[in-house]
């Protein structure tokens, strides 16, 4: 269960789509939800990794040296 608190305009905005399409308001927070769910994890997981490089904590390669370590490199 998730209760929330929309700015009145988004609130209107919100009913109005509801009512001009005939479903709900939790119907299209859901999908606005779901639709940038991944974005937002992929963000906060991006932002840990460049966190640990820039700590020292995670190291970098290049594609070359990906590559001839993995007996790719022509």
């Amino acid at each position: 269960m998730l209760a929330i608190r929309l700015p009145e305009d988004i609130e209107n905005r919100l009913n109005a789509l509801a009512k001009a399409t005939g479903r709900t308001k939790t119907f299209y927070a859901r999908e606005a939800i779901l639709e940038h769910l991944d974005d937002l994890e992929d963000l906060y997981l991006a932002e840990k990794v460049a966190d640990r490089i820039r700590t020292g904590k995670e190291d970098t390669f290049t594609l070359a040296e990906v590559e001839a370590e993995l007996g790719l490199a022509d």
